[in-house]
């Protein structure tokens, strides 16, 4: 898999000209702290400077106007006060320069009048065809080619395999003197800013392409388009890993929703999805983030979830087997040939079993010999290997002992590092290495988590959503249409009848229960003949969702008599509990098998379109939260994982008492469910509760219905 390069982006990723407008010789500004690092950086093409006072700086000649610049010039970085950019950028345009960098702050952050300054800079780039970072940016480093277009303090950091594009200048700033301390090595740095025109999305192909960049670090308070996102991701991750920190999970307020999935789907449940549909890995704070780097640029990938711990301790063998099982890995089995070998190396008082510990007496020779032992065993995946001070040894003779073995080594293998003063030694001999190290046994499980999860992405199939061509969307657009008007004319979401939802349904052959709607007892009795014995009574009423709650639902109802008398005490609860409601009657459905109860509902988010869930049914839905969202239009590979990651579908293969259910007819609904929301992106909200799954091969049945529409 190759990716697809936007060749107007080709001046921020290898310029051969930069003019940098803005310069100063004043040593307490910004434009001469700019300045230095692009001369210091020894940037390999043509260099100018423009100050409408002209003179020199640092040896450079600095023009009075950009036009006046000579020479090939594709970038300009701007670093001017905010009224003038517009001014200035006209002058790039009409000097022919194709890309410029906007470090100037004054812009959308501060108000409105910084938002109409910056549209006017939009369209100033869309007329000459300038492609803009920024404003409000930091810029951007490549320590390879090198550049440093930022005004940051130096050192630079060195140069490395991991990448980080920040939406924050602040963070790219903490994280390059950060990763000056950890000595992590960095291929590319880019500030985005107020991302007037260029986005997280347009980045990743090119810094992927980057034959020096292992992998990619996100620092995302949120994205600019959602299925772009998904898509560009999607291209990239294959290639390389994405991992991102997404920040403001906790954001208050909710819109105001009709069904259990909209209160239970989210922002960050849409981001979720989106991660996973595009093998984003979401770390969930900024140390995770970069511990997760190093493993993934330094460490082969894992074949299993089977990890061995090699310990001279037992607390930390202890906590690290704790920690590995709550990260979804388990302790391998060692296998015969391995305690033999580990019984000839360490002393008889020592633990053969997983995990080993080698005893506080270990050499630096014993930790290797073990390693090797562990990692010839087929029945291991990766080592956790924890390393803390001594008695008799110092770490930092364990660390050059153990990196040969590592290096040689065609698994995983991560080390924990417990202490300070006395592990320094061996924190330098790992990392220039490019061994991952961590502090503590719970950093490192996390690690190798990471790995496995990469993996187990580059396993997952490579398929595009299957689309049903026996689905009828001209007539659900013809049932969608008067309620649309409606919702068109008032400005609101409009509830649709029961009737409508269920035709809609089996539009798109999702099984539903012939179900008619009584405005009174006698009618309620006649369908119930027409129907058939036993019949299940629910009120009608959109305004009301939990049926069950206030005693609108009467089930195994088996003579015309207790249908009337249902009809009566159900419409007298609704009224009781929902005074203002409008009850349109009561919906009576002819009484099916027991089966299992699970529920399947969709929601449009407006970043990335129409969300699936799919979890456990009935009136607890809300309260188990046994849930799990995914983007539409689905995958059968992604219908699956619904079901194996939720308690719901889990049960489907039976459990206990319970018989085993009909597995593929509940993934075939889900399928057609989401591509029902794909084709309407109408529906705000869509729940199908319960959705019964009955036994073996015998089908599903959507037993209660409800949506939503919006033009």
């Amino acid at each position: 898999m190759t990716t697809q390069i936007d060749p107007s982006l080709q001046p921020f990723f290898n310029p051969k000209g930069i003019a940098f407008i803005g310069a100063s010789t004043n040593p307490n500004k910004l434009g001469y702290t700019l300045a230095r690092n692009l001369i210091r950086c020894n940037f390999p093409g043509e260099l100018h400077f423009v100050n409408p006072k002209g003179g020199t700086l640092l040896g450079h000649k600095m023009y009075t106007h950009i036009l006046e610049v000579p020479g090939l010039v594709d970038l300009a970085i701007l670093l001017v006060p905010a009224a003038n950019v517009p001014g200035v950028l006209r002058d790039v345009g009409r000097r022919g320069i194709s890309a410029a960098i906007i470090g100037s702050g004054g812009f959308r952050e501060v108000g409105q009048e910084g938002a109409d300054l910056e549209e006017e800079c939009i369209a100033i780039a869309r007329k000459y065809h300038i492609r803009l970072l920024g404003p409000n940016c930091i810029g951007l480093m490549d320590p390879y080619l090198p550049l440093d277009a930022t005004f940051l303090p130096p050192p630079p950091p060195r140069p490395g395999e991991v990448a980080f594009i920040s939406q924050s200048g602040n963070i790219l700033a903490a994280v390059i003197d950060w990763a000056r301390g950890q000595d992590l090595g960095l291929s590319y740095l880019i500030s985005l800013g107020n991302q007037a025109d260029i986005c997280e999305s347009d980045v990743l192909a090119p810094i992927v392409a980057d034959d020096h960049t292992q992998v990619l670090t996100l620092y995302l308070e949120g994205v600019k388009d959602g299925r772009k996102f998904v898509h560009e991701a999607s291209q990239v991750t294959r290639l390389k890993p994405i991992v991102a920190l997404k920040v403001g999970r906790f954001a208050s307020g909710q819109r105001a929703v009709a069904s259990h999935t909209g209160a239970l789907a989210g922002r960050e449940r849409a981001f979720n999805a989106a991660f996973w549909r595009a093998g984003v890995i979401r770390a969930d704070n900024t140390e995770e983030m970069f511990d997760w780097a190093r493993a993934l640029a330094w460490s082969p990938l894992p074949h299993g979830r089977s990890i061995a711990i090699l310990t001279s301790a037992g607390g930390p063998g202890a906590t690290a087997a704790d920690e590995l099982e709550r990260n979804g890995m388990q302790l391998a089995d060692l296998n015969a040939a391995t305690v033999d070998s580990l019984k000839q190396i360490l002393p008889s008082a020592a633990s053969l079993n997983n995990p080993v510990d080698l005893l506080a007496t270990a050499t630096p020779q014993q930790y290797a010999d073990s390693l090797t032992c562990l990692l010839k065993d087929e029945g291991i995946d990766g080592v956790l290997t924890i390393l803390q001070p001594l008695p008799m040894q110092t770490a930092g003779a364990v660390a050059k002992a153990l990196i040969p073995v590592i290096y040689s080594a065609d698994k995983p293998v991560v080390v924990a590092l417990m202490g300070d003063r006395l592990i320094q030694e061996a924190v330098e001999h790992f990392r220039a290495a490019h061994v991952p190290e961590y502090r503590f046994p719970e950093r490192a499980a996390s690690a190798l988590a990471v790995l496995a999860q990469r993996a187990e992405f580059l396993c997952r199939p490579e398929e595009d959503p299957q689309r049903y061509q026996d689905v009828d969307s001209k007539r659900v657009q013809e049932i969608l249409n008067p309620y649309l008007e409606q919702a068109k004319l008032f400005q609101q979401a409009i509830n649709l009848p029961t009737e409508a939802v269920l035709a809609i349904l089996d539009a798109y052959q999702i099984p539903t229960l012939p179900t008619g709607l009584a405005r009174s007892a006698a009618e309620a009795a006649a369908l119930a003949e027409k129907v058939g014995y036993p019949v299940v009574m629910k009120v009608a009423s959109p305004a009301i969702v939990h049926k069950s709650d206030i005693g609108g639902v009467a089930l195994n109802v088996s003579d015309s008599l207790s249908v009337v008398q249902g009809f009566e005490v159900i419409q007298h609860n609704a009224l009781q509990a929902h005074p203002d409601a409008e009850i349109l009657g009561v919906h009576i459905q002819k009484m099916i098998p027991e089966g299992q109860e699970v529920i399947i509902g969709g929601v449009q988010d407006e970043q990335f379109g129409a969300l699936v869930m799919f979890g456990s049914g009935g009136v607890e839905v809300e309260g188990l939260k046994d849930i799990e969202f995914a983007l539409a239009p689905i995958t059968d590979y992604e219908a699956q994982q619904l079901l194996d990651n939720t308690w719901a579908g889990k049960k489907l293969e039976g459990y206990r008492n319970l018989p085993p259910a009909d597995r593929t007819a509940t993934i075939q609904a889900i399928k057609r469910f989401a591509q029902l929301l794909d084709d309407f992106p109408q529906f705000v909200e869509f729940e199908i509760n319960p959705l019964r799954v009955l036994q073996a091969s015998q089908g599903v049945i959507a037993m209660d219905v409800r949506a939503r529409v919006m033009m």
